[in-house]
């Protein structure tokens, strides 16, 4: 699920939100996590896990689920609307490089010289992903790129601070409150922003269900669950394969251009990703 269906998340951000979809990012946002937060919770309650929240968990969830849903995925839905999905996806494998930059900082240790080293060269990278981007030199491009920049620091800070405080409850139910509060931020942000509702097209509907069911009902509950069941080393493997996932998705569905810009700075994002790993371990 994390390997294959979170890589395929992409592809359905730019078929929502980009040309020919019709939604507006963050109205998208609020439409695929309510519905699924809802299924989540009426599962928990037939399988009698507890679904009442203590104030400290009420405050973890509500926390962690506008960090990681409006920063780390809301930003990804505003970019998809102006950046091909592999580039986005490339630019969010960043993520492992910033969470354990963070971890060095929350635990006032010096980062190890294979830590700063991968640090480096996944910034090296995202600069040479985004040199075709950056010559374009448009404001909504300019944009993407920032956007596409902040996103994995705020996935990553808000996964931190939900392993930081771990709750008793059960993975489904984290779910589908961390997805409650993030559908509930993007409703009450999408007209604030000036969103305005229009008809979307079928394709839009269509990627919104795809979103809905693998997206956030598989995808993201396996990733709870996988944090729990497994060590964290071998979860955040994802990073590796779904921006491949990615770029072959959006170049057979959408014809995107794999070109020598997007090749050697995703060669040079992975193998900081994989430097970042082993000091980790280490």
């Amino acid at each position: 699920m994390l390997y294959v269906v979170w890589g395929s998340t992409y592809l359905g951000f730019r078929l929502g939100v980009g040309p020919g979809g019709g939604f507006e990012p963050f109205m998208m946002g609020a439409l695929r996590f309510l519905p699924s937060a809802a299924v989540l919770l009426a599962y928990a309650l037939l399988a009698r896990q507890r679904t009442v929240l203590s104030r400290r968990e009420l405050a973890v969830m509500a926390l962690s689920g506008v960090v990681l849903w409006v920063g780390g995925n809301g930003l990804i839905l505003i970019a998809s609307q102006y950046a091909a999905s592999g580039y986005a996806a490339l630019m969010v494998a960043t993520t492992p490089i910033w969470a354990a930059t963070f971890e060095a900082l929350l635990d006032r240790k010096a980062p190890s010289p294979k830590l700063v080293a991968g640090l480096l060269l996944g910034l090296l990278g995202v600069v040479v992903l985004s040199v075709p981007k950056l010559s374009q030199s448009s404001q909504t491009t300019l944009l993407a790129v920032l956007l596409l920049a902040l996103a994995p620091m705020l996935w990553s800070a808000g996964t931190l601070y939900y392993q930081r405080n771990q709750t008793r409850l059960e993975p489904v139910v984290v779910s589908a409150y961390q997805q409650l509060f993030g559908g509930l931020a993007f409703l009450l942000l999408s007209p604030l922003l000036g969103e305005r509702w229009a008809m979307p097209t079928l394709q839009g509907w269509l990627a919104l269900a795809y979103l809905i069911v693998f997206g956030s009902l598989l995808a993201y509950t396996s990733f709870i669950l996988a944090v729990k069941l497994l060590p964290v080393s071998l979860v955040t493997t994802y990073a590796y394969v779904n921006p491949v996932v990615a770029l072959f998705l959006g170049w057979l569905v959408l014809g995107e251009g794999i070109g020598a810009w997007t090749l050697a700075g995703a060669a040079l994002v992975l193998i900081a990703v994989g430097i970042v790993f082993r000091a980790r371990r280490r």
